[in-house]
C-alpha cells in the first residue's frame, strides 16, 4: 500500500512538473505538437528513479510529432528536478527522433563529438 501511494505521489509531482512546461503559454504557442499527449504518454519513461526503458508505441507516436528542440528550450530547473533529462534524450533517440549532439535540453547537453 505504501509503495503504491509513493508511486502515485511521485507521478502526481511528475505530472505537475510537466504542467509547468506545458502550461507555459510561450511553449504552447511556439512549440508544435501534442503537449498534453506528450505528458500523458511519456511521463513514466522520464522519471528520475528506475532504469531507462523502451518507450511505448503511444509515447513514440507523440514524440515524433512534437518540436523537441522547442520543448527543450522551455525546460526549467524545477522540471529538471523531477525529470531525468538523460532519459528524455534516450526516449527521443529510441523513438527515432534523436536530439542533435551538443544540443541543450534545459541545462542538459546531449553527449557527442
Amino acid at each position: 500500500m505504501a509503495t503504491s501511494m509513493t508511486r502515485f505521489t511521485f507521478f502526481a509531482v511528475l505530472i505537475c512538473s510537466f504542467a509547468v512546461i506545458l502550461g507555459n503559454k510561450m511553449a504552447s504557442a511556439q512549440c508544435a505538437g501534442d503537449m498534453q499527449g506528450l505528458m500523458q504518454e511519456c511521463a513514466r519513461y522520464v522519471q528520475k528513479s528506475g532504469p531507462m526503458i523502451q518507450p511505448s508505441a503511444g509515447c513514440c507516436g507523440v514524440v515524433k510529432n512534437v518540436d523537441l528542440p522547442c520543448v527543450c528550450s522551455h525546460i526549467t530547473t524545477e522540471v529538471e528536478g523531477v525529470i531525468s533529462m538523460e532519459k528524455a534524450a534516450f526516449i527521443a533517440q529510441a523513438c527515432g527522433k534523436p536530439l542533435a549532439r551538443g544540443a541543450h535540453c534545459g541545462s542538459y547537453v546531449v553527449p557527442g563529438k
